[in-house]
């Protein structure tokens, strides 16, 4: 992608917009609470949707949901032992992305908390559970 000097917008060639999508929809499936949440439980190592729920404090529906939605982005997997699942995250670097966030968030401070589309109100978080589990 290059950025066009005179009008300030973002061109490309259609590969470019086509990894830009991927991008997109890889923030996008981050960008619920309770899928965060989740991942970064998972961070700590594997989990069934049970510890899930009593960690996280989130309804067996929510985490549920949530779980199939990193699990169909191809962000967890799921290792079946008996009757029982336990999830991890399926790629490492999802790591690098958090700690990666959390840096950039602790460099700029409340900025993002503040932005008048995305940020929270009143610098509070959106309660785990309250947006679509999946679009």
């Amino acid at each position: 992608m290059t950025m066009n000097k005179a009008d300030g917008c973002l061109t490309g060639t259609t590969s470019e917009s086509s990894n830009l999508d991927a991008a997109v929809a890889l923030f996008h499936s981050l960008s619920d609470s309770a899928r965060l949440a989740i991942v970064r439980r998972l961070a700590d190592g594997e989990a069934r949707v049970v510890d899930l729920i009593g960690e996280l404090g989130l309804a067996q529906s929510t985490v549920s949901a949530h779980v199939a939605c990193l699990r169909d982005c191809g962000l967890v997997t799921g290792r079946p032992e008996g009757r029982q699942v336990f999830y991890s995250l399926t790629r490492p670097e999802l790591l690098d992305l958090l700690v990666s966030a959390e840096t950039l968030l602790a460099a700029t401070g409340n900025a993002v908390a503040l932005c008048p589309t995305y940020g929270t109100r009143s610098g509070t978080v959106a309660t785990p559970g309250t947006q679509e589990a999946h679009r």
